[in-house]
């Protein structure tokens, strides 16, 4: 069986592709390197990660980018022997704007390596390449999109376009086609095409991204349309139904295996109450696809399950993560992410036993910000760390958080008071406005110290251990503190109508060090301890 969602926590807008025997899931990963996040499976139903495919500034530049700015809804393909990758950057957003050049690069293997990305567009979003094998353009690429439409007095979400695309010359041709402009949901977004039976079908995200969202289906015998919405209605959606365990579904791409079956990867995600606030952000779930007599695509009750049946494949299980990672190899590993800029040794620097942080800007930094961080997976779990620090000021800073944005997250860290001498603290932000939290714990100069983080559902407890493991045990410092700040649906910001903030991403737990003097700082971390409550795995 399948037990969804099969990618846990930070995990949207996945497009699914198999090549030979491989399956693959690219999602989005906004302010977050490596960019564009991929997944491997032989049967469906184990995955592992192979961490992010942009991994440095020749790729993607992420430098000032947006709270749940950078890369949305990444489209990946496979032709000529290639995978073809596409994807937007989001520079701005709000207040009615959006500036969303849209790039293409190419490789022989998923793991690279990548060409460089070739600039494509800025109409829209959510890019994905069709590439038409078996219709009548046999042989020819189209690249798909939402169109953003920037003027007030029109619908911004103005349409799903089609564009021709040149994979010899590497460039856009030919007339700039609308084929769609959704269903009466409205947000037309997320576009795939497919081709079966001589139709042509568009999948597209419906609704917007939060608790209406959906994917509808329509149909055309000719390329450029007019397309026929499927007369069901959505093929996937959890808007009308509350107690659904996984609520927010939609964002569908398909894919078929090689015994005939058909499977669709969506978003989804999971409140800590009914239509309540989602910690874990959207994640990847997938649902068997049947087919009509009469062509149409179903999911059964047009709603997602939990548990669905596996593909006709043989069992191909992956080993497990170890929960420590002591940072013996020579570079971070897939499961760790870098905040607006790549994990080069500017500024980290796998040592044997040890992770070197050097210190970065302030926690609203959007240039050189100095966070390793990963992915929250269950509603329970904890995240331990070792950390020898030496602070000299109040500007410098160093330990375990608990992360959203730049204006949402819980810090439990060494720094120095006025005289030098170390202390503890922790420091919480929420929308922007900070909270220090008491007591202050003095430290011993030069002494490793254990920070620790627990996550149960919607409380976050911080404890730490200055003793070594010794009888006093690790101390409790902050046992009440709301988890809830780390959700989609609280770093949600409008000012007078107006959007200023987006929450498109998830909780995170990372190591952060700063260095807000720029006197050459570090953090040294010797273990990052991750588990999560075994009931959560279910």
């Amino acid at each position: 069986m399948i037990h969804n969602p099969v990618l846990r926590g930070f995990e949207p807008d996945p497009v699914i592709l198999r090549v030979g025997d491989d399956f693959y899931i690219a999602t989005s990963t906004f302010e977050w390197y490596p960019g564009v996040r991929i997944h491997h499976s032989r049967d469906l139903v184990h995955w592992r990660s192979l961490g992010g495919v942009l991994d440095s500034r020749r790729l993607l530049d992420l430098t000032g980018v947006p709270d749940s700015g950078g890369i949305w809804a990444p489209g990946l393909s496979y032709a000529d022997g290639l995978f073809h990758l596409v994807f937007t950057v989001v520079d701005t957003y709000a207040e009615g704007w959006k500036d969303l050049p849209n790039y293409l690069a190419t490789a022989p293997s998923i793991e690279g390596p990548w060409s460089e990305p070739v600039p494509l567009h800025g109409r829209g979003f959510d890019v994905s390449l069709f590439h038409d094998d078996d219709g009548g353009g046999v042989g020819r690429s189209w690249l798909l999109n939402m169109r953003f439409d920037w003027r007030p007095e029109r619908e911004s979400f103005a349409g799903i376009e089609l564009q021709e695309y040149d994979r010899v010359a590497r460039r856009l041709l030919g007339e700039i086609r609308t084929i769609s402009v959704g269903t009466a949901a409205g947000v037309a977004e997320g576009p795939h095409l497919y081709r079966r039976n001589g139709w042509y079908y568009l999948v597209h995200a419906e609704g917007g991204t939060g608790y209406e969202h959906g994917a509808a289906v329509a149909r055309s015998r000719d390329l450029f349309g007019s397309y026929e919405p499927d007369p069901s209605g959505p093929l996937l959606t959890s808007r009308h139904d509350p107690a659904l365990e996984l609520q927010k579904a939609g964002h569908c791409s398909l894919v078929e295996t090689a015994t005939g079956q058909w499977y669709a990867a969506h978003i989804t995600a999971r409140p800590l109450t009914e239509r309540g606030r989602c910690v874990l952000g959207r994640e990847t779930s997938l649902q068997p696809v049947t087919w009509t007599d009469d062509g149409w695509p179903r999911i059964a009750g047009a709603v997602p399950a939990v548990t669905v049946p596996a593909p006709d494949l043989p069992p191909a299980p992956v080993p497990e993560p170890p929960a420590t990672d002591h940072f013996d190899g020579p570079a971070l590993g897939s499961d760790w992410s870098t905040l607006r800029r790549p994990a080069d040794q500017e500024w980290v620097e796998p040592m044997p036993g040890r992770l070197r942080i050097r210190g970065g800007q302030s926690p609203v930094g959007r240039r050189t910000p100095s966070l390793v961080a990963r992915r929250v997976t269950a509603r329970r779990c904890s995240f331990e760390t070792a950390l020898t620090f030496a602070p000299r000021t109040p500007d410098h800073m160093a330990g375990l958080t608990a992360y959203y944005n730049t204006r949402n997250w819980h810090y439990l860290y060494v720094t120095a008071e006025d005289d030098g001498s170390p202390v503890l603290r922790a420091l919480s932000c929420e929308a922007g406005k900070l909270t220090a939290h008491q007591p202050s714990i003095p430290l011993e100069p030069g002494r490793p110290t254990v920070l620790r983080a627990e996550l149960d559902g919607p409380c976050l407890h911080f404890s730490y251990d200055t003793d070594g493991g010794g009888p006093s045990g690790p101390q409790a410092l902050r046992r009440d503190l709301d988890a809830t700040v780390l959700s989609d649906e609280h770093a949600d910001e409008f000012h007078d109508g107006q959007l200023r903030v987006l929450g498109f991403t998830g909780a995170m737990l990372g190591l952060w060090v700063q260095d807000l003097d720029c006197s050459g700082v570090h953090a040294d971390f010797t273990h990052a301890t991750y588990r999560t409550t075994p009931d959560d795995h279910a």
